[in-house]
Formats: C-alpha cells, structure tokens, sequence
C-alpha cells in the first residue's frame, strides 16, 4: 500500500505530495551549485517513495520529519554528501526559523492582535484565557495532577491569525494527546476536550457551565426528531417516552471513555445527517442503539433503558453494525455471513452478488468453496477441463475491495477450503506477494478447513489424497468416523484406477507447506472440521462446511441457507468491583445482553432471502467477551499461570450458565426456534458435554479439566421443558474496535505492547499500559527516566532491573509469553461455547517445530478455530535514531543473556531474517520472512479492516 498521507508538524494531515520532495532536493542541488539531473532526481525520489511505502504499511502516517530523514538518507547513499550537508543545514535554519515564529506568535498574543472566527462567522480578538478558561473548566480537581502550564503553551504554538474556534480545540487535543504515553490521565482529558467541542455545537454549552445536564436531557428528542427528518433514522423511534428516555440519561457516564474511544466514536460511530453534521452525543448513541433493539418490547421504554444502562456503563457492547444501523432506517445488525459455493456457474456468480449485498450493509463474508471442482476436471457439458477454483477466488476478492460498507470501511471475506480438495496447493499461495498476479488475491482471507484425518496422518507420516469434489461429493458433507471411512474408501478406488483426478502426497510435505505459508503470509488460517460439527448442537440439519471472517461462527449452511450471527461482548473488566469479579452483576449483564442480540434477530434488514430464511429459522447469537487481561491486571493474575487459566474457566462458565439459561427464558415467553426439536439442545447436550463427545469420536483425549463451578440442574431443567431460543449462544470476537471504544483490551488476548502506537481509520493513537503505570507510580517507580526506558525497550519491562520481578512477570508482552498458554487458555473456555472463538497465535520463535507444535496441541486440546498466526524475527529493533541510545545500550546490556520465553527461545523483535520451518519427522526447509515495519522507539501497530465482528 503507497503512502497517501502526511502529518505535519502541527499534527493535521494532509495529502502526500512527491514533487515537494523533489523540489525539496532540487533546492538543495541548487544551494551546492549542482545541477542535479532530472533522471537522477527522479531515481532518488522514487526510492524515497519506496522505503516511506515499505515503512509506513496500512494506515499509519509518516510525519514531516520522517520522510525529511528519508530524504537525507537517499542523498548520501547516491554519493551526494554536499547537497546531503546542505540539506541537513537548510533542516536546521528552518527548525531555527520556526523557533523564531513560535516566539513571534506568542508575543501577538499577548498584544491581543490574534483574531478567532467564531461559529457564527465573525471575527473577534482572541483572548488567551478564553482557552485557559475551557481547558480548566474541564480539569475540574483535577488541576495538580497535570503539568497545565505546558499543554496551554504547546495549544497556543499551534494557533494563527483567523483560527476557527474549533481548530483552538484541536490544538488543546493535539497537545493533550502527546503527552499519553507520559500518564493515561491525558488520554480521559482528550476525550473530555473532543466531546466538549461537541457539546458547544450540539447544545451551545461546554460541560462545567450553568444548565449543561438539563440541556443535555432535553435535547434527546430534538436529535432523534433530526434524524428522522433526515431519512436516517426510522419514524418509529418517536413512538417512545422521550421525557422517561431523557430522565434515565447519565451525561457523567461520557467521562468513562478516553482518547482512542472517543475518537473513534466521533469519527465513524455517531450519527450524522446528509450535511455530515453530528447529531448524536455519546450517550444520545447509546440510547438511540438502545432503543432500536426495544422496537418490538412491550414495554419498550423500560428495556430501552436496561438495554441502555449496560452500554453506557461499558458493560456489554454490540458489534459494529448494530452501533452503526440499530435504530436507522435499514437497520442491518448482523455481524457475519456464512454461505456455501455449488459447483454451478449460475449460483457461483449468485454468491458474488449476494456477498457484495452482505458486505455493503457492513457484514463480514465466510465462504465455502470446497464445493467446486479441481483443475483439469472434466465439464461435461462444453467437454473441456475445469480452470478450478483460484480464477473465481479472484473475481471473490476483487469483489470484496470494491465494496465500500456502509462508507467507512473496506470490505471484507475469508475464504474456505477443505485440505484434500485438488485445488488446496494453490489455494495455499493465494496470498504471497510473489508469483502471477491472477493467481493472488490480496484482499481477502483464505483459511484452511481441516478433517481430524489430516492432522492423523502427518502425525503418523502418512500419505494424504487430493481429490476434485465433483468425483467425491459427500467429502465435504461428512464428518468423523463418517468422513474418515468415506475417504479411505476413495483412496481405495484411487489405487484401482477408478478416480480419474487425484493427487498422492506425503501428508507432512502439505503440512509443511500450510505452516510456511501461514508464517510468510498469515494464511490460510488453521481451522478444524470435526470439532467444529462433532459439537455443534444444530448437528441433526446439516453440516457446518466453514467458519466465518474472524473464525469464531460455526454454523451450518447450504444453498438455502445463508447463516447469519449476531454479536456482542460482555466487557470483563467492567465487572471488577473491590478487587473481585462480581458475578452476580455478570450474570444479570449476560441476562441483559442475551435478550438485546435476539432482539436483533427480529428487527433486523436481511440483504438476501437466504440469510432471512436461516436467521429466523434457528436464531443463532454470538455472546462474547473482551477486557480479560484487565482483569487479570486487576486481579494479579499473570497471564501464564494456571491460576489465570482457572480464572478464565470460571468466568466463562458463568457467562455460559446465563447465556443458556438467558435464552431459554426467552423461549418459555416466546417460544423456541424453529429447527429445536432433535437438536443437541433438545437431546440434553449442553456445550460442555460435547467436549467428550469429541474425545469419544476421535479416540485422543483433550487433557482439558471438565470440572465446574455451579450447579447445572436448573438450567439443564428449564431447556428440557421449555427448550431454546436461539441455536447458539456464545462465540468470541477479535473485539478490536469496540475494544477501543471501550477502553479494554481486546477479547482474550494479553496485551500487545506495554507502549506503542495503534493505527487505524480515526488515525494513530498512543497506547500506553495504565495498569502499569499505575503500578509503577504505587511503586515511586514511575518518572521521565522509566519512560524513556520503556521507549528504548520497545514497550518491554524485562531489562529494567529496576522494577520488581514479580511486576516484570505479570507485564509480559505476548510475544514473550509461550504460545501454548494462549491455546490453554482458549482450550479451557472452550469447553463452554457452542460456536468458537477467535484465536490469534503470538510467538516470537522462528521455529517450525514450534509452530506446528502450537497448531498440533489447539487440534488435540479440542479447538475449532484458530485466527492470524502473528510471529516476530530474530534480533532487536535498530534504535539508532534514540538520543537514549548511549544512555541505554551500555557494554553491560549488550552482553546480557536475552530475555526468554517459557520454552526456552529468545523473546525477539521484527526484522527481515530467514526462518527454519520443521515438524516433527520432516526435513527442514528455509523461506524468507517480510518485513513488518516498525518506525523510531514506539512499534506501530495497525488494528484489522474489519470491524463485522467487532
């Protein structure tokens, strides 16, 4: 992806602009007396172009001075070391020239000669205590906690002649916003500042003066009125109470959210009319998704505003197009779309439409195309051989980037395909940046759909059969001891002569080759065939032939039947009361926010009739959770202790418990769905049964603990008489974006990096580890020089050998906790869910034995899916561009022994180093890996394009 953005010194972003760079080099030639030819001129900004796009992957920004570092680089290295030191002199007279300004800019104001255009239009002197007056109002006690003095003087340096009042606001944000890695409180004062601004337009009055809460309840009906008469909104929101609806509002509730949620909200959440004005405040949004998931209550006031009290109180959050769409005129809530491909050219492009349909109202797309046959196949009816599978994948994934969801993102899809299809080697390499172009598809998700027959074979070193599945149909709707008998029996006509397209392969050579592509590219993501049907309740209607986008919907599909998931998470942190998890309060959240997804099922805008058939059929939900390594923060847990793994069994037994019992409820007042009768639900299995099921069929016990906390009875009673309301309950997103909202970090997963700056499409936000920092401040441990530490060490506490041991071990980064704790974790939650989740792997190793080690133990553990394998390199960032460096990087530390995982390896970071892949009995193989860019002392980290799930 090419760099298309700049932000300035300021802070604003702008558009890229090549020919400033040459005319920045052409002026330095000139100011040496060298006429610099245009050829060469060309070359030397084409490669500054080069490495900026090789640095700056995805969203993320370079700034100013990044690409002046660039360019200063590039003029060296092509031998033209005078315009190189002309340069860096021309840097430096105008960094002095700026110094300059700033002072010039400060002494005007102080003369009062700064004018402000006010919204109405006008021009008045500015008046620097105006900004003083706002930025205090809003610090209210908490003035001695933060250094006011120097964000007032940074807000006044980014103000100019004619400045908009809301430009003042930036500036203040802007300089707040640079200074959260120093102390969290910073990112809480951001929000306060953006959500200020809004407060001025949306009522006419900031929060610390006269009348705010009252002007804020009244408002609430004016807003909705607005978007009604805007075509936003549906004419069945005014039918509520608004002066009930009003009174249960807490405006104070807006203070919960800091910087990167309330950014993000503002940005893409918020409902805007046709004009792109805001008309939505942060609790006016909950309120509104509240009451669009209330449209078909009795009393809908009543469980709008429980609906609204979980929300707003970020104890439970609904996947992005619920916030987008609840309540809107079209109000598409689902999350994920799950079909199946025939092999019939007519419902090959039906499904094109069809997914671009889905994706255009914000659903995430998981396509089945196991069905359509091999390369070389016989058509019969034109008598000519079959181009297979990999042509239509490119027309799917050009299809995915065209569609724009909902106008705030990029589509997105996953494409599946079983491990014996004749087609599976190319699938493979879908996703390389090497090789013919329309052989890759580089927009969207392939991920491998794995029978326990495989994994069988590579363990036994055994040899594994390709087959094109117009010759072996019912492969792909069998599984189990029911799949493995069909397969042989194939194999045997194979050798008989009576297959006429086959393939014969040594089962670890393919494995082999699934590990190094999943460690070059990220794909095909490893997900598992049986266990995902073996314990699927819905096992008496059909098979379940793929997982969905992100991997943790495992429901059936067929040409009739689109499935359909909607999702949501239950915010874990949120539930810490007095150093303890209150899992009374979880129960009565998980209660709340069953009920809230089933509503979605009814009310909910079906772009195809084969999602709507399925939908109201079986009525499948996703409950999830998020904020789990807050908790353990919180609690003292580490992350790599049975300890947290038993803590993490237990939450989501509760959250399991009332999930079930939450959707049974609904079925004794309206009903079970459709397809319940012969279910596993109707047959008395209950998810964690299932798990000895899967052991019974295979043959190869799990290792997991089946203990349990609570006592099952009643919930296994209140099913037996009154059924289910939905089919599945529970799945576990990636959670990344209402993460951010949140607060928390997302899902399941330990912490990325104590520090580092997460890019997305609101933009890049610093991110800070509060906890630590909290706890380092309890310590007296927490000053300017720990800061620069964390930044020399890339967000890594293990070298400073001046915080505690026991802190350094509860704040381990993920890539130096062993991976294996990771499929632990999500094995032992596991055994709750009746869908699955979505597991990302984390592992700094470079080796294959490991990696495949990891896949083999989530296979054996019982896991049905797996989501991105995420692998780091083999030698520490460059800091060379650190003043620190010195400071830091002393002969003692040089020679110090590397930090190390729990198995033994090095924790590393990303550079471009050559990897051994090896499983066990294989012959090891080298590959290359790319490069993951990682810019000056903090490490980017860009959040996924897909916010379905999320």
């Amino acid at each position: 992806m090419s760099v298309s953005k700049v932000k300035k010194r300021t802070g604003v972003v702008v558009d890229f602009n090549r020919s400033r760079i040459e005319r920045a080099i052409r002026l330095a030639c000139l100011d040496t007396g060298l006429n610099i030819e245009e050829a060469l001129l060309a070359s030397i900004a084409d490669s500054v172009v080069s490495e900026l796009n090789n640095r700056f992957v995805e969203e993320v920004i370079p700034g100013v001075e990044d690409i002046q570092d660039v360019v200063e680089r590039k003029l060296a290295e092509n031998g033209l070391f005078d315009v190189a030191k002309s340069y860096i002199l021309y840097r430096k007279e105008h960094e002095e020239m700026r110094e300059k300004e700033k002072q010039a800019l400060l002494e005007k104001m102080e003369r009062h000669e700064i004018r402000v255009k006010k919204r109405d239009g006008t021009l008045v002197k500015f008046d620097v205590r105006e900004i003083e007056r706002v930025f205090l109002g809003c610090l209210g006690d908490r003035k001695g906690e933060i250094d006011v003095d120097s964000v007032l003087y940074d807000t006044k340096l980014a103000l100019y002649d004619g400045i908009l009042t809301k430009d003042i606001n930036t500036g203040l944000i802007m300089a707040l916003r640079a200074r959260i890695e120093r102390d969290p409180l910073y990112s809480f004062l951001a929000s306060q500042m953006l959500f200020n601004e809004l407060y001025k337009n949306v009522l006419g009055t900031y929060e610390f003066e006269k009348g705010f809460d009252a002007a804020y309840r009244a408002q609430l009906e004016a807003q909705i009125k607005k978007g009604v008469e805007c075509g936003r909104l549906s004419p069945k929101l005014l039918e509520f109470d608004f002066e009930t609806l009003s009174a249960a509002l807490e405006p104070e509730r807006d203070r919960l959210f800091k910087y990167i949620g309330a950014q993000t909200l503002y940005d893409r959440y918020f409902l805007r009319d046709y004009d792109q004005a805001i008309l939505e405040l942060p609790q006016y949004f909950w309120m509104r998704i509240a009451m669009g998931l209330a449209l078909n209550e009795t009393d809908k006031e009543a469980k709008a505003i429980e609906f609204y009290g979980v929300m707003s109180q970020l104890l439970y959050v609904p996947s992005t197009p619920t916030l987008f769409h609840s309540g809107q005129v079209r109000s598409q809530m689902s999350s994920c779309y799950l079909n199946t491909v025939e092999d019939d050219l007519e419902h090959i492009f039906k499904v094109f439409g069809d997914n671009a349909q889905l994706s255009k109202y914000s659903g995430g797309i998981g396509t089945d195309w196991s069905n359509i046959r091999g390369t070389g196949a016989l058509i019969r009816a034109t008598n000519v051989g079959s181009q297979g599978v990999v042509p239509f994948l490119k027309i799917a994934d050009a299809t995915t980037a065209a569609i724009n969801r909902s106008g705030k993102r990029r589509g997105a899809a996953c494409v599946y395909l079983e491990t014996w299809h004749y087609d599976i080697e190319d699938f493979l390499e879908l996703r390389k940046n090497t090789g013919d172009e329309r052989r890759r598809t580089h927009d969207t998700n392939t991920a491998n759909w794995i029978p326990d027959l495989f994994m069988k074979r590579v363990e036994e070193d055994g040899r594994w059969t390709l087959f094109s599945p117009d010759e072996v149909s019912e492969l792909h709707h069998t599984y189990g001891r029911d799949f493995e008998e069909r397969y042989v029996a194939y194999e045997e006509k194979a050798d008989r002569g009576e297959i006429n397209l086959f393939k014969v392969m040594r089962a670890q050579d393919l494995w082999r080759k699934m590990v190094t592509m999943l460690f070059e590219t990220g794909h095909p993501w490893v997900t598992f065939k049986d266990p995902s049907n073996i314990r699927s309740p819905q096992d008496h209607v059909g098979v379940i032939h793929s997982s969905n986008l992100c991997t943790e919907i495992t429901l059936n599909t067929s040409k009739e039947e689109t499935a359909v998931c909607n999702l949501g998470s239950v915010n874990i942190v949120q539930h810490i009361r007095d150093g303890e998890l209150d899992f009374e309060l979880i129960g009565k959240t998980v209660t709340t926010a069953t009920r809230m997804l089933d509503n979605v099922i009814d009310l909910n805008f079906y772009p195809t009739k084969e999602a709507e058939n399925s939908n109201l059929k079986h009525r499948p939900i996703g409950l999830g959770i998020m904020g789990t390594q807050d908790a353990f923060y919180l609690l003292g847990l580490d992350f790599d202790s049975n300890e947290a793994v038993a803590f993490g069994d237990r939450v989501m037994e509760y959250v399991s418990y009332y999930a079930i019992l939450g959707s049974s409820k609904i079925a004794k007042e309206k009903g079970a769905y459709e397809s319940c009768k012969g279910s596993k639900w109707d047959r008395g299995l209950f998810p964690i049964d299932t798990l000895k099921l899967l052991e019974k069929e295979r043959g190869i016990e799990t290792g997991v603990d089946l203990s349990r906390h609570m006592d099952w009875t009643p919930v296994r009673e209140h099913v037996k008489q009154y059924g289910m309301r939905n089919s599945n309950t529970m799945a576990i997103a990636p959670t990344a974006t209402i993460a951010n909202i949140c607060g928390c970090l997302p899902s399941i997963e330990p912490i990325y990096k104590n520090l580092y700056v997460k890019s997305n499409f609101s933009g890049e936000f610093t991110v800070i580890n509060e906890y630590l920092v909290i706890e380092l401040k309890n310590l007296g441990l927490w000053n300017d020089e720990t800061m620069e530490k964390l930044k020399y060490y890339d967000g890594s506490i293990q070298r400073i050998m001046s915080i505690p041991a026991e802190v350094r071990e509860r704040y381990k980064e993920v890539f130096e906790i062993d991976a294996h704790w990771i499929v632990t974790h999500a094995a032992h939650r596991g055994k709750w869910i009746d869908q699955s989740q979505s597991v990302n792997i984390f592992t700094s190793s470079e080796s294959g034995k490991f990696i495949a080690d990891i896949y083999f133990t989530a296979w054996r553990m019982g896991l049905k899916t797996t989501y991105y394998l995420r692998t780091l390199g083999a030698s520490r960032i460059e800091h060379s561009t650190l003043d620190i460096n010195k400071k830091y990087d002393d002969t003692s530390s040089k020679s110090s022994e590397p930090v190390r995982q729990a198995h033994g390896e090095p924790i590393l970071s990303e550079t471009v180093t050559v990897a051994q892949i090896v499983t066990p009995q294989m012959e090891e193989v080298i590959v290359e890996k790319k490069v993951v860019r990682t810019a000056g002392n903090i490490r980017y980290f860009e959040d996924g394009t897909c916010e379905s799930c999320q």
